[in-house]
């Protein structure tokens, strides 16, 4: 059996960081996920993913993640239920993440302040450099050169791509 997901989207609202009463981290967001037709009306539609992420990882999806930031959550469905308040059975599917990726540099105009260097989280440590503000405004400035994730390199170029047959890996 198996039950994998991998999912790409935008947070909806900043990431709700909580913790256990044995003080365990546990964040909730919600990633709306763009599907890939249109609907009858010619628009693009979007499903909308709750997705729960625990200890560091959790911690870091809060601190650098915010509303409109572009992520990646690979992890596993999961269905709980509890009793509501009004005493009635409530079911919930949500994503229990088990690592999340921050797809845009925090510098992105996208959508506001973000984590720089777009790196993993699913449990690993900081990307970043932490000894100085010089390097970080050094690696600002050549993060300016870069292609933006969701940015096509060759678009409004005009010009034809040269490619020989021993370039292509097939």
């Amino acid at each position: 059996m198996m039950n994998r997901v991998v999912l790409v989207g935008r947070l909806t609202k900043d990431p709700e960081l909580r913790y256990t009463p044995n003080g365990v981290p546990v964040a909730t967001f919600t990633l709306a996920v763009n599907r890939t037709f249109t609907n009858q009306q010619g628009e693009r539609e979007a499903d909308f993913i709750n997705c729960v992420v625990w200890r560091k990882p959790a911690e870091n999806a809060a601190n650098f993640l915010k509303k409109g930031s572009l992520a990646g959550v690979d992890g596993r469905v999961q269905t709980r239920n509890y009793e509501g308040q009004d005493g009635k059975r409530v079911y919930v599917t949500e994503i229990l993440a088990e690592s999340v990726q921050f797809l845009e540099p925090r510098n992105s105009n996208n959508a506001g302040e973000r984590y720089e260097g777009g790196s993993s989280y699913g449990g690993g440590q900081r990307q970043d450099n932490p000894f100085g503000q010089n390097q970080n405004q050094n690696q600002r400035s050549n993060n300016n050169n870069h292609t933006r994730v969701d940015e096509d390199p060759f678009s409004n170029s005009g010009q034809t791509i040269d490619i020989s047959d021993d370039d292509l890996p097939f």
